[in-house]
């Protein structure tokens, strides 16, 4: 006779862990939940008592303060949640920027660490140990001085070819929108649909063959060539707002003020230190023997840096990596100490005019918040796609 096999406990019985671990996981969120109540409701009847005005109503009112640096027009009689939404603009653009930066100049450091020349290896470790050891609000005072004090005045500003820098910034040539650059656009965007493709096919003729092909020429020059295509079916627009040295400043054409370069230039090569770091032990991870077995295959050394150390070094280097990205995205709120105006200024401002003190710092904490979530998620997805799958 075959024994009988247990009864089932039935999934809703208390007997049973994952009905246990969910009743504790409610019981937990409810406790959360009424923490934050309690603390709300205590805060709300004691600004009451005091006859202090709270609520997110002052948003919809005009701000009445003017913006020195906006990615799109803005003037004192808009209202404060769209001075916010300069304010975040900024904050996301010098963190965008920054992070691109902050991996090319940190990855190029991390490798020139392994260099064979001694002063590649010389300069690499002395730019990590400067910069990472010298706070980074200094650095960002440092780089502002820069700007404001040892640059000529715009009337004297120095020329390069159309770009002009001086103590007001960098300025230099836009386009005149036209339909012709919507094409060039659509071009771009084909031709990196297209390199992305072009690099997979490669990668699978390499496994395939053992025949490498070109990783990074052919892909520039496929993203260039659909930028180039889709500007000749525009119409091939040449026209150009270019800057000129006025009687007081630089007239016309775009330009970076000095405010946002020192914070660009600033958090930038402070976080690369780190980076550089990162990435030099993420490839110290890597077993020699298999940069041993990379050469005997014939592949020089910065084909081996390329496709074999740097592809398994990605597992440890992309989870300290993400720190750092979050690092700069939090560190661009000291910007407010050189007069940049991110989300923080545009918050004091507010603030000050306003008095909603807990509803202006809860707008910043927001913006980091999901800032910092959103990074952490394409991280992780990037760290899931790159992890060696085990065969």
């Amino acid at each position: 006779m075959t024994p009988k096999s247990p009864p089932k406990k039935k999934s809703w019985s208390w007997r049973s862990q994952a009905f246990r671990g969910f009743i504790y996981q409610l019981v937990a969120i409810g406790l959360i939940a009424a923490v934050v109540w309690f603390i709300a409701h205590n805060t709300m009847y004691n600004m009451k008592i005091r006859g202090i005005q709270s609520g997110f109503d002052f948003l919809s009112g005009p701000a009445g303060f003017d913006i020195g640096e906006s990615l799109f027009p803005f003037d004192s009689a808009q209202p404060y949640w769209q001075a916010f939404l300069v304010g975040l603009s900024n904050t996301l653009r010098v963190a965008i920027l920054g992070i691109i930066l902050t991996t090319i100049l940190g990855t190029l450091l991390g490798v020139g660490r392994f260099s064979r020349n001694a002063l590649v290896r010389g300069v690499c470790y002395a730019y990590v140990e400067f910069f990472r050891n010298v706070p980074v609000l200094l650095q960002l005072l440092m780089w502002y001085l820069l700007f404001t004090e040892a640059l000529p005045a715009a009337a004297d500003a120095w020329a390069v070819g159309p770009l002009f820098l001086s103590k007001g910034g960098l300025s230099f040539p836009i386009p005149i929108w036209a339909t012709g650059h919507l094409w060039a656009v659509i071009g771009l965007v084909a031709g990196i649909v297209l390199a992305v493709l072009y690099r997979k096919w490669a990668y699978r003729q390499f496994e395939a063959t053992g025949k490498l092909k070109s990783m990074f020429w052919v892909p520039v020059a496929i993203v260039l060539a659909g930028g180039v295509v889709g500007w000749l079916a525009g119409g091939a627009p040449t026209e150009l707002d270019s800057p000129f040295k006025g009687e007081f400043s630089i007239e016309k054409g775009g330009s970076l003020t000095p405010e946002f370069l020192a914070v660009l230039l600033g958090l930038t090569v402070y976080t690369a230190a780190f980076v550089a770091e990162v990435v030099r032990s993420g490839i110290q991870s890597v077993a020699r023997g298999q940069g041993e077995a990379a050469a005997a295959l014939g592949l020089n050394p910065g084909q081996s840096m390329r496709l074999v150390m740097l592809p398994q070094a990605l597992r440890v280097i992309i989870p300290p990596m993400t720190n750092q990205f979050l690092n700069l995205t939090k560190n661009s709120s000291l910007a407010v100490a050189i007069g940049y105006p991110d989300v923080v200024s545009i918050a004091n401002t507010a603030l000050n005019q306003t008095g909603r003190a807990v509803e202006c710092i809860s707008i910043v904490m927001l913006v980091y918040l999901s800032t910092s979530l959103a990074t952490s998620l394409l991280m992780n997805w990037y760290n899931t796609r790159s992890a060696i799958q085990e065969r």
